[in-house]
């Protein structure tokens, strides 16, 4: 028994396209894990989820002229992203803002895809992700687009964290708060970008929000929540994987349900065990505030 799992790692690891799905699965986890947990904690689920579809747009025009699909979607969601954190500012009235400037996004998709004679599977895989079928050229990309991210955020994690956590009171103390908008729905719109290649468009939420979700209700520190929040997307990309190996079904469907299941049991069991061993404090007992450290 001790012997199966070895030998159907190995045997997984023969197949190059295998090894690029792990390469870049890896790297998408870290990034939306990261970056998932600003999403969470800034509230702006709604934000992460209208560049996707914002970036559908951009990858479809990018297939229409025979572009890879990346740079259409890093574009797309850069503009939109960047639309959406002038128009508004404040996270009370932002969702108008993002509604406007999506509907008029997947406007252009439709004209996008309605326009494009090809086959239909390089829509499929952009609203579903096409993990397996990544080259060695595209995990490169990403990698570097990754890097350049993580450096990003290490640069403006300070401020940002602060901004997250009260923009009434960063406000108030002069932060630029239309640059770190604008900052961060850069970062999210990165993310997405990438993130696409492995959940599609349609399931963003398995990567980008569910694990900081997760995170959050785990540990109130943002340096360990971050770091919980990767560790779970890292072990639903891997097992996702691993699984749709020997089952002939898409590899999306297994980490959103991994990610759903692991939701689940933090939001319903997590609780009851925490309050069995009386770690529990005041308030809400699943989701901890969140307090900067030094961590």
């Amino acid at each position: 028994m001790n012997m199966i799992l070895p030998a159907a790692i190995l045997e997984i690891f023969q197949y190059q396209f295998m090894q690029h799905a792990f390469e870049a699965g890896t790297i998408v986890a870290v990034i939306a894990g990261i970056v998932g947990y600003f999403v969470v904690l800034r509230r702006s689920s709604f934000a992460a989820h209208a560049l996707s579809h914002i970036g559908f747009a951009g990858a479809a025009g990018a297939v229409l002229l025979g572009v890879n699909p990346v740079f259409g979607l890093l574009l797309f969601t850069g503009v939109g992203g960047t639309g959406i954190a002038i128009l508004g500012p404040k996270a009370a009235n932002r969702d108008v803002q993002i509604g406007t400037v999506l509907a008029f996004m997947l406007g252009l998709g439709v004209l996008f895809i309605s326009l494009y004679t090809g086959y239909a599977t390089e829509a499929y895989s952009i609203l579903f992700g096409e993990i397996l079928g990544i080259s060695l050229s595209d995990v490169l990309l990403t990698l570097v687009v990754a890097v350049a991210l993580l450096v990003a955020v290490a640069f403006v994690y300070r401020p940002l964290l602060f901004a997250s956590l009260d923009e009434n009171v960063a406000e108030a103390k002069g932060m630029p708060m239309l640059a770190i908008g604008i900052t961060f729905m850069l970062l999210v719109a990165v993310a997405t970008s990438i993130a696409v290649q492995v959940v599609g468009v349609l399931l963003i939420f398995a990567l980008m929000v569910t694990p900081a979700a997760i995170a959050q209700r785990v540990t109130k520190k943002p340096v360990r929540a971050i770091i919980v929040s990767v560790a779970v997307a890292l072990f639903s990309t891997w097992l996702g994987l691993f699984i749709s190996f020997y089952q002939p079904y898409p590899v999306s469907f297994f980490i959103t349900t991994i990610v759903f299941v692991l939701y689940l049991l933090v939001r319903f069991v997590y609780p009851r065990i925490s309050r069995a061993k009386n770690q529990v404090g005041t308030g809400n007992p699943d989701i901890h505030p969140v307090t900067i450290d030094q961590d």
